[in-house]
């Protein structure tokens, strides 16, 4: 009888999970189609222009991951006072993410601006290009508010369970960066559908066209996001206090830093990483621009997995359940690893030919095709990083995996690509290897966490370092 009731439960659970998932999965997987679409546009301008879009994005990567790291401090103590049933703790919490999303919002649209014709020289992007991808940096992160907004109240609401909203959003932003993509990178053409020849207007602005077109479609995303939230009837900040309150901005900070320490440090060592594979020149860049492209899309199931992991434990650790948290573990995890067994497959079976998308090019397609076969095989062990992470942040516990993904990029990725790449002289290939290296490394670290039960503040301290049932 009582494993009938497990059974049940456990079901039950099942579709909580499937519940908030999906709608993250949906987003994500039209974001990864926009990025396929711009990077086929932009590609379709020759491995120039490919350079020039993907050189710089790393420092974009490393703002924007800094800024975002905010939301995870009021994602876990959203989470937890909705488990605990605190509408009016959720509403204060909200409301506070409002501040800090004007203060991030315009505190890095003056970094962007001031850093945009410095970085592709930090990056050590080809001399001919650097204008260009000066401009390009500019123009697509000056709309760093909204972008704020999108990242920090999209956070918000899927800490209330709320994860259709940021869903439908995210369509339409990128419905909006497609059809502007259309009209401003190309000329005014001739084009022929169905039969039917017209002109079709362009901008012809190429490169630039395509900046702005992500630019306007940030924009309009955030102002939308940010309506949603006001009217949101759990976690409306209208009727609250917008000015700090340290009460609740303490404990938002104590768990928001260490996750903005690590995606600081990792995200710069991403930008290290990049400004070495730069250096092994054009094939290189454009090659490791288009491979990142591709494998975005077989990380979009653990992923969209980590929201609702981190939701979900964050309500059990809110109303104290250590069944649930246990239960939701048990669940979490072989969905996740068989969901990355399958991402990866695709992953190994496909990669020529999804580098053949965005080029034409002989060598990008055939060394593309090698780095992403690679990392393919070790998809499964980052799935199960991820979905520990996401469990961690649901229960404000971050300082673990911040000292796991420092220790794994610096000490792994960073160190060995310099050693490879800049005193031996190998190539992009060896650059993947030590990223796989250190996917490796972080994947024993968060085992090892779960195993001694380290992960759960619910678990009795007798019974940690046995594994879980």
């Amino acid at each position: 009888m009582a494993h009938i009731l497990s059974t049940s439960h456990e079901k039950s659970l099942f579709r909580v999970i499937a519940a908030l998932a999906w709608p993250t999965i949906v987003e994500q997987v039209m974001q990864t189609a926009v990025q396929y679409i711009d990077t086929a546009m932009v590609g379709s301008l020759g491995r120039q222009a490919t350079a020039a879009v993907g050189a710089t994005g790393t420092v974009g990567w490393l703002i924007i991951s800094t800024f975002s790291a905010l939301g995870v401090g009021f994602l876990a103590m959203i989470a937890r006072a909705c488990g605990a049933g605190d509408k009016g703790v959720a509403k204060k919490v909200a409301a506070q993410s409002a501040f800090v999303v004007v203060a991030a919002g315009l505190l890095s649209t003056v970094l962007c601006a001031a850093v945009s014709r410095a970085v592709p020289v930090w990056m050590r992007v080809d001399p001919t290009i650097r204008d260009l991808a000066g401009t390009y940096f500019l123009i697509i992160y000056l709309p760093m508010l909204p972008r704020c907004a999108s990242l920090i109240f999209g956070t918000v609401l899927r800490a209330a369970g709320d994860t259709k909203s940021p869903m439908k959003v995210g369509v339409i932003v990128n419905a909006i960066n497609v059809i502007l993509n259309f009209l401003l990178i190309y000329p005014t053409r001739t084009l022929t559908v169905l039969g039917l020849t017209f002109t079709m207007p362009g901008a012809g602005w190429g490169v630039i066209g395509a900046a702005a077109a992500s630019a306007i479609s940030f924009a309009w995303g955030g102002i939308h996001i940010t309506f949603i939230l006001f009217k949101h009837p759990m976690v409306s900040p209208r009727g609250m206090s917008l000015k700090p309150d340290m009460s609740i901005l303490a404990p938002c900070a104590k768990i928001a830093f260490p996750n903005m320490l690590q995606r600081f440090g990792t995200t710069l060592g991403f930008v290290f990483f990049a400004s070495m594979i730069n250096s092994l020149g054009e094939l290189s860049t454009a090659t490791h621009t288009i491979a990142n492209t591709v494998e975005s899309a077989f990380y979009i199931p653990g992923y969209g997995m980590q929201t609702a992991a981190a939701t979900l434990t964050g309500n059990a650790y809110g109303a104290q359940d250590e069944k649930k948290m246990k239960s939701l573990a048990r669940l979490f995890i072989p969905i996740e690893i068989g969901l990355m067994i399958l991402s990866g497959a695709a992953l190994f079976v496909s990669a020529p030919a999804l580098v053949g998308l965005f080029s034409n090019d002989p060598d990008v397609i055939a060394l593309g095709g090698t780095v992403l076969r690679m990392v393919a095989v070790s998809e499964p062990l980052y799935g199960f990083s991820i979905i520990v992470e996401g469990m961690m942040m649901g229960v404000g516990k971050t300082r673990q995996p911040f000292v796991y993904n420092i220790i794994g990029m610096w000490t792994v990725r960073i160190v060995g690509t310099f050693i490879c790449t800049q005193l031996l002289h190998m190539g992009l290939v060896s650059a993947w290897a030590c990223m796989i290296a250190h996917n490796t490394l972080v994947f024993v670290l968060y085992l090892i966490a779960y195993l001694r039960g380290t992960w759960n503040p619910l678990k009795p301290a007798p019974e940690r370092g046995q594994i879980p049932a």
